[in-house]
């Protein structure tokens, strides 16, 4: 009773109806049941009111040795600016998104290749297989904490592996010659009921392993934030990896 009181008072004071004009009703003590009943419809809408924060605004920061995009579900928050088709790729993506926790993150690693042999540079003197390497980090913007860092807790599947043979790096014909085992995303890898327990824990890697380059250095990472990748950073081309934000 007394927070309601507080609560009319309040708005009391922000309302010209409440001006010393306006003559006071007493209130009708005989309705006291009906009184109980609106008052009690009062506490619920205050409640579901406040049971409903809406959708949290997170920073997102992110870098990838070649190319990256990001999916809230299966909807694109983040597509990395520079086309996987663009050779010495290395850049940082700074974005914003809105999200209500917990959600699905699922994340698109690619590593440049000119073609399925899983080379570059194919015909010059540096023929060669690439390597790949990936990084992320979220912060809740209303808090300031990180809600999340890339690490071995994400789980991750590797679609085009290439080449299996490595021997044939310095082939003149390396699509004729290089083995490659490639597939197609997973229907339905998006939603947060796939079963993923086929998945494998994302690869974990040191700096001195990826040398991250061109934007990795203007971010400031969190400690726990890792660089990641499949279990091959040369022959591991495309890589789907999934997250829960809670």
């Amino acid at each position: 009773m007394n927070i309601r009181a507080g609560w009319l008072i309040a708005a009391c004071f922000g309302a010209a109806a409440c001006s010393d004009t306006v003559p006071q009703e007493e209130p009708d003590m005989a309705s006291e049941g009906d009184a109980g009943t609106d008052a009690g419809a009062m506490d619920s809408a205050m409640d579901d009111a406040g049971a409903s924060d809406g959708p949290t605004t997170y920073l997102a920061e992110v870098w990838a040795d070649n190319w990256s995009a990001m999916y809230v579900g299966d909807v694109l928050v983040m597509e990395d600016s520079v086309p996987i088709t663009t050779e010495r790729s290395f850049n940082a993506e700074v974005f914003t998104f809105d999200a209500t926790p917990p959600f699905q993150l699922n994340v698109v690693l690619k590593d440049y290749i000119e073609n399925d042999s899983g080379l570059e540079y194919i015909g010059e003197r540096n023929q060669q297989m690439g390597d790949g390497g990936y990084i992320a980090q979220l912060t809740d913007m209303s808090s300031g904490e990180v809600a999340l860092v890339s690490n071995a807790d994400w789980r991750c599947l590797t679609i085009h592996e290439a080449p299996l043979n490595t021997d044939c790096e310095g082939d003149a014909n390396p699509l004729e010659t290089c083995l490659s085992e490639i597939s197609d995303e997973p229907e339905g890898w998006y939603a947060a009921d796939f079963d993923d327990s086929a998945w494998v824990a994302a690869s974990v890697y040191s700096e001195a392993e990826v040398s991250p380059r061109l934007g990795y250095d203007e971010i400031t990472w969190n400690t726990d934030a890792e660089l990641i990748w499949g279990a091959d950073l040369q022959t591991h081309n495309t890589v789907l990896c999934r997250v829960t934000v809670r």
